[in-house]
Protein backbone atom coordinates (compact mmCIF):
# COMPACT_ATOMS: atom_id res chain seq x y z
CA UNK A 1 0.00 0.00 0.00
CA UNK A 2 1.59 3.75 -0.99
CA UNK A 3 1.87 5.89 1.61
CA UNK A 4 0.24 9.50 1.19
CA UNK A 5 2.45 12.19 0.97
CA UNK A 6 2.10 14.78 3.69
CA UNK A 7 1.28 18.33 2.22
CA UNK A 8 3.16 20.91 3.77
CA UNK A 9 1.58 24.41 3.76
CA UNK A 10 3.16 27.94 3.88
CA UNK A 11 3.27 29.49 7.03
CA UNK A 12 2.03 32.33 7.71
CA UNK A 13 4.06 35.54 7.60
CA UNK A 14 4.61 36.78 10.79
CA UNK A 15 2.85 40.12 10.10
CA UNK A 16 -0.24 38.02 9.42
CA UNK A 17 -3.86 39.27 10.86
CA UNK A 18 -4.39 38.47 14.38
CA UNK A 19 -6.65 35.65 15.04
CA UNK A 20 -10.71 36.28 15.34
CA UNK A 21 -12.08 36.88 18.81
CA UNK A 22 -15.41 34.35 19.49
CA UNK A 23 -17.85 36.08 17.87
CA UNK A 24 -21.35 36.86 19.92
CA UNK A 25 -23.08 37.65 16.35
CA UNK A 26 -22.75 39.09 13.11
CA UNK A 27 -24.84 42.33 11.84
CA UNK A 28 -24.95 43.92 8.33
CA UNK A 29 -25.96 47.28 7.91
CA UNK A 30 -27.13 48.61 4.81
CA UNK A 31 -27.24 52.48 5.78
CA UNK A 32 -29.38 55.16 4.10
CA UNK A 33 -29.84 58.84 4.74
CA UNK A 34 -32.38 58.60 6.59
CA UNK A 35 -32.70 54.90 7.98
CA UNK A 36 -30.46 51.61 8.07
CA UNK A 37 -32.14 48.05 7.36
CA UNK A 38 -30.01 45.48 9.51
CA UNK A 39 -29.67 41.90 9.71
CA UNK A 40 -28.56 39.45 12.58
CA UNK A 41 -26.87 36.51 12.68
CA UNK A 42 -26.31 34.75 16.36
CA UNK A 43 -23.20 33.32 15.85
CA UNK A 44 -23.47 29.40 15.97
CA UNK A 45 -27.36 29.53 14.95
CA UNK A 46 -29.62 29.69 12.19
CA UNK A 47 -31.66 32.50 13.99
CA UNK A 48 -32.13 35.80 11.51
CA UNK A 49 -33.54 38.71 12.63
CA UNK A 50 -33.66 42.01 10.96
CA UNK A 51 -35.46 45.56 11.69
CA UNK A 52 -34.59 49.67 10.81
CA UNK A 53 -32.69 52.03 12.11
CA UNK A 54 -32.82 55.56 12.43
CA UNK A 55 -29.66 57.60 11.30
CA UNK A 56 -29.28 59.60 14.71
CA UNK A 57 -27.13 59.35 17.32
CA UNK A 58 -29.75 58.60 19.88
CA UNK A 59 -30.99 55.84 17.60
CA UNK A 60 -27.85 54.08 17.06
CA UNK A 61 -26.69 54.41 20.86
CA UNK A 62 -29.99 52.76 21.89
CA UNK A 63 -29.23 49.85 19.74
CA UNK A 64 -25.62 49.21 20.42
CA UNK A 65 -26.32 49.20 24.15
CA UNK A 66 -28.97 46.77 23.69
CA UNK A 67 -26.57 44.66 21.84
CA UNK A 68 -24.31 44.90 24.56
CA UNK A 69 -26.42 43.80 27.30
CA UNK A 70 -27.67 41.06 24.71
CA UNK A 71 -24.51 39.47 24.20
CA UNK A 72 -22.71 40.31 27.52
CA UNK A 73 -20.70 42.39 25.55
CA UNK A 74 -19.14 40.26 23.72
CA UNK A 75 -17.39 41.32 20.45
CA UNK A 76 -19.91 42.14 17.42
CA UNK A 77 -18.85 41.80 13.97
CA UNK A 78 -20.48 44.57 12.16
CA UNK A 79 -20.74 44.87 8.15
CA UNK A 80 -21.35 48.23 6.25
CA UNK A 81 -20.48 49.66 2.76
CA UNK A 82 -18.22 52.18 3.87
CA UNK A 83 -14.82 52.87 5.37
CA UNK A 84 -16.02 56.48 6.38
CA UNK A 85 -19.22 58.34 6.90
CA UNK A 86 -21.69 59.05 9.55
CA UNK A 87 -22.70 55.79 10.27
CA UNK A 88 -18.96 54.76 10.80
CA UNK A 89 -17.79 57.77 12.52
CA UNK A 90 -20.98 56.64 15.22
CA UNK A 91 -19.97 52.89 15.77
CA UNK A 92 -16.72 53.56 15.94
CA UNK A 93 -17.19 54.61 19.99
CA UNK A 94 -18.57 51.02 20.69
CA UNK A 95 -15.77 48.81 22.00
CA UNK A 96 -17.96 45.52 21.38
CA UNK A 97 -18.69 46.33 17.57
CA UNK A 98 -16.10 45.55 15.44
CA UNK A 99 -16.60 47.09 12.09
CA UNK A 100 -15.75 45.29 8.89
CA UNK A 101 -15.65 47.94 5.58
CA UNK A 102 -16.94 46.30 2.32
CA UNK A 103 -16.16 48.01 -0.88
CA UNK A 104 -19.38 48.82 -2.92
CA UNK A 105 -18.00 47.13 -6.01
CA UNK A 106 -17.61 43.81 -3.70
CA UNK A 107 -21.14 44.35 -2.70
CA UNK A 108 -22.35 45.41 -6.23
CA UNK A 109 -20.78 42.06 -7.73
CA UNK A 110 -21.41 40.02 -5.25
CA UNK A 111 -25.03 40.93 -5.69
CA UNK A 112 -25.05 40.29 -9.04
CA UNK A 113 -23.70 36.87 -8.39
CA UNK A 114 -26.76 36.02 -5.92
CA UNK A 115 -29.44 38.25 -8.41
CA UNK A 116 -28.29 37.88 -11.86
CA UNK A 117 -32.28 39.35 -12.19
CA UNK A 118 -30.73 42.90 -11.10
CA UNK A 119 -33.24 42.64 -8.26
CA UNK A 120 -32.41 45.31 -5.60
CA UNK A 121 -33.48 45.96 -2.08
CA UNK A 122 -32.40 47.26 1.09
CA UNK A 123 -33.25 44.12 2.90
CA UNK A 124 -31.90 42.54 0.34
CA UNK A 125 -28.44 44.45 0.10
CA UNK A 126 -28.40 44.14 4.12
CA UNK A 127 -28.51 39.84 3.47
CA UNK A 128 -25.38 40.07 1.03
CA UNK A 129 -23.55 42.22 3.42
CA UNK A 130 -24.47 39.59 6.09
CA UNK A 131 -23.51 36.86 3.15
CA UNK A 132 -20.28 38.40 2.72
CA UNK A 133 -19.39 38.70 6.87
CA UNK A 134 -20.89 35.18 8.04
CA UNK A 135 -19.05 33.15 4.63
CA UNK A 136 -16.19 35.21 3.13
CA UNK A 137 -14.84 36.91 6.11
CA UNK A 138 -11.11 35.59 5.53
CA UNK A 139 -11.24 38.31 2.52
CA UNK A 140 -12.36 40.99 4.53
CA UNK A 141 -10.42 43.34 6.81
CA UNK A 142 -11.63 45.27 10.37
CA UNK A 143 -11.97 48.66 10.68
CA UNK A 144 -8.68 49.60 12.42
CA UNK A 145 -8.12 53.12 13.25
CA UNK A 146 -4.56 55.08 13.46
CA UNK A 147 -4.00 56.97 15.79
CA UNK A 148 -6.09 60.34 16.47
CA UNK A 149 -3.25 62.68 15.09
CA UNK A 150 -2.47 60.62 11.89
CA UNK A 151 -6.20 60.33 11.04
CA UNK A 152 -6.53 64.22 11.73
CA UNK A 153 -3.50 64.85 9.51
CA UNK A 154 -5.21 62.91 6.78
CA UNK A 155 -8.44 64.43 6.80
CA UNK A 156 -7.18 67.93 6.71
CA UNK A 157 -5.15 67.15 3.79
CA UNK A 158 -7.68 65.42 2.10
CA UNK A 159 -9.56 68.48 3.01
CA UNK A 160 -7.16 70.50 1.61
CA UNK A 161 -6.76 68.71 -1.95
CA UNK A 162 -10.99 69.24 -2.33
CA UNK A 163 -10.27 73.26 -1.48
CA UNK A 164 -7.44 73.43 -4.27
CA UNK A 165 -9.46 71.52 -6.77
CA UNK A 166 -12.52 73.34 -5.81
CA UNK A 167 -10.56 76.58 -6.70
CA UNK A 168 -8.98 75.26 -9.76
CA UNK A 169 -12.79 74.88 -10.84
CA UNK A 170 -13.57 78.51 -9.99
CA UNK A 171 -10.28 79.80 -11.65
CA UNK A 172 -11.35 77.59 -14.89
CA UNK A 173 -15.14 78.93 -14.86
CA UNK A 174 -13.32 82.48 -14.80
CA UNK A 175 -11.05 81.93 -17.42
CA UNK A 176 -14.09 80.90 -19.33
CA UNK A 177 -16.30 83.53 -18.44
CA UNK A 178 -13.67 86.51 -19.58
CA UNK A 179 -12.86 84.80 -22.79
CA UNK A 180 -16.47 85.64 -23.80
CA UNK A 181 -16.18 89.38 -23.21
CA UNK A 182 -13.31 90.47 -21.96
CA UNK A 183 -9.74 88.05 -23.07
CA UNK A 184 -7.65 90.95 -22.82
CA UNK A 185 -7.30 90.38 -18.83
CA UNK A 186 -5.95 86.93 -19.45
CA UNK A 187 -3.01 88.43 -21.34
CA UNK A 188 -2.68 91.63 -19.17
CA UNK A 189 -2.86 89.45 -15.74
CA UNK A 190 -1.97 86.25 -14.18
CA UNK A 191 -5.27 85.05 -12.44
CA UNK A 192 -3.12 82.82 -9.63
CA UNK A 193 -2.12 86.39 -8.56
CA UNK A 194 -3.95 88.41 -6.05
CA UNK A 195 -3.02 91.48 -8.36
CA UNK A 196 -5.17 89.80 -10.99
CA UNK A 197 -8.04 89.49 -8.96
CA UNK A 198 -8.32 93.05 -7.17
CA UNK A 199 -8.32 94.80 -10.38
CA UNK A 200 -11.46 92.44 -11.97
CA UNK A 201 -12.76 93.30 -8.85
CA UNK A 202 -12.33 96.94 -9.28
CA UNK A 203 -12.43 96.78 -13.19
CA UNK A 204 -15.03 93.85 -14.04
CA UNK A 205 -15.12 95.14 -18.20
CA UNK A 206 -12.33 96.92 -20.49
CA UNK A 207 -14.46 99.92 -20.35
CA UNK A 208 -14.28 100.21 -16.65
CA UNK A 209 -10.68 99.83 -16.73
CA UNK A 210 -9.73 101.88 -19.65
CA UNK A 211 -11.92 105.09 -17.92
CA UNK A 212 -8.25 104.94 -15.47
CA UNK A 213 -5.91 108.05 -16.14
CA UNK A 214 -2.12 106.24 -16.35
CA UNK A 215 -0.78 107.83 -13.27
CA UNK A 216 -3.60 105.90 -11.29
CA UNK A 217 -2.77 102.50 -13.46
CA UNK A 218 0.46 102.83 -12.68
CA UNK A 219 0.00 102.98 -8.86
CA UNK A 220 -2.10 100.24 -9.06
CA UNK A 221 0.83 98.20 -10.65
CA UNK A 222 3.39 99.47 -8.09
CA UNK A 223 1.57 98.80 -4.92
CA UNK A 224 0.97 95.03 -6.28
CA UNK A 225 4.50 94.57 -6.43
CA UNK A 226 4.97 95.49 -10.15
CA UNK A 227 8.27 97.45 -10.43
CA UNK A 228 9.52 97.17 -14.06
CA UNK A 229 8.17 100.54 -15.52
CA UNK A 230 9.05 99.79 -18.87
CA UNK A 231 6.38 96.35 -18.62
CA UNK A 232 3.90 98.98 -16.93
CA UNK A 233 3.89 101.41 -19.51
CA UNK A 234 3.82 98.80 -22.35
CA UNK A 235 0.78 97.33 -20.15
CA UNK A 236 -0.94 100.67 -20.18
CA UNK A 237 -0.69 101.14 -23.76
CA UNK A 238 -1.83 98.14 -24.23
CA UNK A 239 -4.96 98.89 -22.18
CA UNK A 240 -6.06 101.87 -24.19
CA UNK A 241 -5.53 100.88 -27.29
CA UNK A 242 -7.77 97.48 -26.79
CA UNK A 243 -10.95 96.73 -28.61
CA UNK A 244 -13.82 95.67 -26.99
CA UNK A 245 -14.88 92.29 -27.24
CA UNK A 246 -18.39 92.43 -27.04
CA UNK A 247 -20.51 95.41 -27.01
CA UNK A 248 -23.96 93.38 -26.18
CA UNK A 249 -24.89 94.40 -22.93
CA UNK A 250 -26.27 91.36 -21.90
CA UNK A 251 -22.66 89.57 -22.16
CA UNK A 252 -20.83 92.43 -20.63
CA UNK A 253 -22.66 92.77 -17.52
CA UNK A 254 -23.85 89.26 -16.83
CA UNK A 255 -20.45 88.38 -17.13
CA UNK A 256 -19.14 91.33 -15.13
CA UNK A 257 -21.64 89.78 -12.21
CA UNK A 258 -19.94 86.27 -12.47
CA UNK A 259 -16.92 87.39 -12.85
CA UNK A 260 -16.68 89.90 -9.65
CA UNK A 261 -18.64 86.00 -7.83
CA UNK A 262 -15.98 83.84 -8.93
CA UNK A 263 -13.03 86.07 -7.42
CA UNK A 264 -14.89 86.55 -4.18
CA UNK A 265 -15.01 82.54 -4.04
CA UNK A 266 -11.56 82.31 -5.08
CA UNK A 267 -10.43 84.36 -2.83
CA UNK A 268 -12.58 83.03 0.16
CA UNK A 269 -10.84 79.30 -0.99
CA UNK A 270 -7.54 80.81 -0.70
CA UNK A 271 -8.12 82.29 2.49
CA UNK A 272 -9.16 78.67 4.22
CA UNK A 273 -6.11 77.16 1.91
CA UNK A 274 -3.75 78.95 3.81
CA UNK A 275 -5.87 78.62 7.30
CA UNK A 276 -5.72 74.50 6.49
CA UNK A 277 -1.58 74.63 5.53
CA UNK A 278 -0.76 76.86 9.27
CA UNK A 279 -2.64 73.96 10.88
CA UNK A 280 -1.53 71.12 9.06
CA UNK A 281 2.28 72.11 9.46
CA UNK A 282 1.51 72.41 13.02
CA UNK A 283 0.42 68.85 12.96
CA UNK A 284 2.89 67.32 10.65
CA UNK A 285 5.41 68.96 12.48
CA UNK A 286 4.30 66.69 16.09
CA UNK A 287 3.86 63.66 14.43
CA UNK A 288 6.58 60.56 15.76
CA UNK A 289 7.41 60.16 11.60
CA UNK A 290 7.72 63.41 10.76
CA UNK A 291 11.54 63.20 11.09
CA UNK A 292 11.39 59.88 8.43
CA UNK A 293 9.60 62.05 5.89
CA UNK A 294 11.25 65.93 6.33
CA UNK A 295 14.28 64.86 4.15
CA UNK A 296 13.26 63.30 1.21
CA UNK A 297 14.37 64.99 -1.84
CA UNK A 298 11.82 67.36 -3.65
CA UNK A 299 9.16 67.18 -0.17
CA UNK A 300 8.02 69.80 0.98
CA UNK A 301 4.97 71.56 3.41
CA UNK A 302 2.41 70.28 1.11
CA UNK A 303 4.08 66.32 0.37
CA UNK A 304 5.44 65.97 3.38
CA UNK A 305 2.00 65.83 5.47
CA UNK A 306 0.52 63.74 2.38
CA UNK A 307 3.18 61.03 2.66
CA UNK A 308 2.79 60.59 6.39
CA UNK A 309 -1.00 59.90 6.58
CA UNK A 310 -0.57 57.77 3.04
CA UNK A 311 1.71 55.58 5.15
CA UNK A 312 -0.25 56.02 8.54
CA UNK A 313 0.97 55.03 11.94
CA UNK A 314 0.89 51.34 12.28
CA UNK A 315 3.68 49.29 10.96
CA UNK A 316 1.15 46.10 10.83
CA UNK A 317 -1.06 47.71 8.14
CA UNK A 318 1.06 46.41 5.44
CA UNK A 319 2.96 42.69 4.95
CA UNK A 320 5.40 44.10 2.45
CA UNK A 321 6.01 47.13 0.42
CA UNK A 322 4.24 45.18 -2.51
CA UNK A 323 0.94 45.70 -0.73
CA UNK A 324 1.44 49.70 -0.79
CA UNK A 325 1.86 49.83 -4.37
CA UNK A 326 -0.97 48.03 -4.84
CA UNK A 327 -3.41 49.45 -2.61
CA UNK A 328 -2.34 52.91 -3.66
CA UNK A 329 -2.92 51.84 -7.23
CA UNK A 330 0.88 52.86 -8.39
CA UNK A 331 1.25 49.00 -9.36
CA UNK A 332 -0.32 47.86 -12.63
CA UNK A 333 -2.66 45.19 -13.19
CA UNK A 334 -1.67 41.82 -14.97
CA UNK A 335 -4.49 39.50 -16.80
CA UNK A 336 -3.97 36.35 -18.12
CA UNK A 337 -6.21 34.28 -20.29
CA UNK A 338 -5.20 31.31 -21.89
CA UNK A 339 -2.26 32.07 -23.93
CA UNK A 340 -2.83 36.06 -23.44
CA UNK A 341 -1.35 38.19 -21.26
CA UNK A 342 -1.56 42.08 -20.52
CA UNK A 343 -0.42 44.50 -18.14
CA UNK A 344 -2.46 47.75 -17.77
CA UNK A 345 -3.46 51.14 -15.44
CA UNK A 346 -4.62 50.55 -12.61
CA UNK A 347 -7.99 51.63 -12.43
CA UNK A 348 -9.82 50.83 -8.87
CA UNK A 349 -7.68 52.48 -5.72
CA UNK A 350 -7.94 55.33 -3.77
CA UNK A 351 -7.25 58.17 -5.98
CA UNK A 352 -6.03 60.52 -3.39
CA UNK A 353 -3.23 58.43 -2.16
CA UNK A 354 -1.93 57.27 -5.75
CA UNK A 355 -1.61 61.05 -6.68
CA UNK A 356 -0.15 61.86 -3.39
CA UNK A 357 2.83 59.25 -4.55
CA UNK A 358 3.03 60.42 -8.36
CA UNK A 359 3.07 63.99 -7.54
CA UNK A 360 5.89 63.23 -4.88
CA UNK A 361 7.84 61.39 -7.47
CA UNK A 362 7.82 64.25 -10.20
CA UNK A 363 8.76 66.83 -7.55
CA UNK A 364 11.70 64.35 -6.90
CA UNK A 365 13.55 64.09 -10.36
CA UNK A 366 15.05 67.79 -9.54
CA UNK A 367 16.14 67.11 -6.32
CA UNK A 368 17.55 63.42 -6.61
CA UNK A 369 20.33 62.47 -8.70
CA UNK A 370 19.09 58.85 -9.36
CA UNK A 371 15.58 59.87 -9.81
CA UNK A 372 16.36 61.83 -12.46
CA UNK A 373 18.53 59.11 -14.21
CA UNK A 374 16.12 56.27 -13.97
CA UNK A 375 13.26 58.35 -15.29
CA UNK A 376 15.33 59.37 -18.29
CA UNK A 377 16.34 55.47 -18.76
CA UNK A 378 12.05 55.07 -18.96
CA UNK A 379 11.66 57.12 -20.94
CA UNK A 380 14.86 55.85 -23.38
CA UNK A 381 12.48 52.39 -23.23
CA UNK A 382 9.60 54.07 -24.49
CA UNK A 383 7.54 55.03 -21.81
CA UNK A 384 5.16 58.04 -21.53
CA UNK A 385 5.82 60.61 -19.11
CA UNK A 386 3.28 59.59 -16.38
CA UNK A 387 4.19 55.87 -17.11
CA UNK A 388 7.62 56.72 -16.28
CA UNK A 389 6.82 58.62 -13.63
CA UNK A 390 4.70 55.42 -12.13
CA UNK A 391 7.68 53.50 -12.26
CA UNK A 392 9.74 55.42 -10.59
CA UNK A 393 6.81 56.33 -7.55
CA UNK A 394 6.46 52.12 -7.42
CA UNK A 395 10.54 52.19 -6.87
CA UNK A 396 10.08 55.15 -4.28
CA UNK A 397 7.35 53.20 -2.52
CA UNK A 398 9.79 50.11 -1.67
CA UNK A 399 12.48 52.54 -0.71
CA UNK A 400 10.37 54.59 1.45
CA UNK A 401 8.75 51.79 2.97
CA UNK A 402 11.46 50.42 4.18
CA UNK A 403 12.64 53.54 6.19
CA UNK A 404 8.59 53.58 7.38
CA UNK A 405 9.23 50.46 8.75
CA UNK A 406 12.38 51.07 10.30
CA UNK A 407 11.99 54.26 11.60
CA UNK A 408 14.98 55.89 10.08
CA UNK A 409 15.24 58.85 7.53
CA UNK A 410 15.61 58.77 3.98
CA UNK A 411 19.84 59.11 3.30
CA UNK A 412 20.24 59.76 -0.52
CA UNK A 413 23.96 59.01 -0.63
CA UNK A 414 23.67 55.28 0.83
CA UNK A 415 20.69 54.48 -1.95
CA UNK A 416 23.45 55.90 -4.09
CA UNK A 417 26.11 53.31 -2.88
CA UNK A 418 23.72 50.89 -2.97
CA UNK A 419 22.76 51.35 -6.79
CA UNK A 420 26.42 51.15 -7.69
CA UNK A 421 26.86 48.42 -5.23
CA UNK A 422 23.99 46.68 -7.28
CA UNK A 423 25.36 47.80 -10.48
CA UNK A 424 22.23 49.41 -11.21
CA UNK A 425 20.82 49.67 -15.22
CA UNK A 426 20.89 53.45 -13.99
CA UNK A 427 24.66 54.37 -13.29
CA UNK A 428 25.49 54.76 -16.39
CA UNK A 429 23.08 57.69 -16.65
CA UNK A 430 23.63 59.10 -13.23
CA UNK A 431 27.46 58.95 -13.34
CA UNK A 432 27.48 61.98 -15.48
CA UNK A 433 25.10 64.00 -13.79
CA UNK A 434 27.20 63.13 -10.52
CA UNK A 435 30.01 64.67 -12.25
CA UNK A 436 28.35 67.89 -13.42
CA UNK A 437 27.57 68.50 -9.67
CA UNK A 438 30.92 67.21 -8.01
CA UNK A 439 32.15 70.14 -5.87
CA UNK A 440 35.24 71.46 -7.28
CA UNK A 441 37.11 74.28 -6.03
CA UNK A 442 40.07 76.45 -7.55
CA UNK A 443 42.29 79.50 -6.30
CA UNK A 444 41.68 82.82 -7.05
CA UNK A 445 43.38 86.01 -6.06
CA UNK A 446 44.47 83.73 -2.84
CA UNK A 447 40.11 82.93 -2.24
CA UNK A 448 38.67 79.71 -2.88
CA UNK A 449 35.80 79.70 -5.77
CA UNK A 450 33.49 77.37 -7.07
CA UNK A 451 35.22 75.83 -10.67
CA UNK A 452 33.88 76.04 -14.20
CA UNK A 453 32.32 73.05 -13.82
CA UNK A 454 29.93 73.60 -11.09
CA UNK A 455 29.24 77.49 -12.69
Amino acid sequence: MSKAKAVKHPAKPSSALPEEPEWAAFVALDWADRKHVWKLAVAGSRERQAGELEQSPEAVDVWACQLQRRFGGRPVAVAVEQSRGALVYLLMKYPHLVIYPIHPTTAARFREALYPSGAKDDPGDADVLLALLCHHREHLRPLQPDTPETRLLQTLVEDRRRLVDEKTRQKNRLTDRLKMYYPQALQWFDLNTAMAREALRRWPTLQELSRNNPAKLAKFFREHNCRNEERIQQRIQQIYAAAPATRDLAITQSGAAAVQAYVSLIDALERHISELDRQIGEVAREHPDYAIFAGLPGAGPVLIPRLIGAFGTDRARYRDAAELQRYSGIAPITERSGQSQWTHFRFRCCKFLRQTFHEFATHSLAKSEWARAYYELQRERGKSHHAAVRALAYKWIRILFRCWRDRVPYDERIYLESLRRRKSPCIPALAPMVAVTRVEWKQVGGFSRLSVKNS
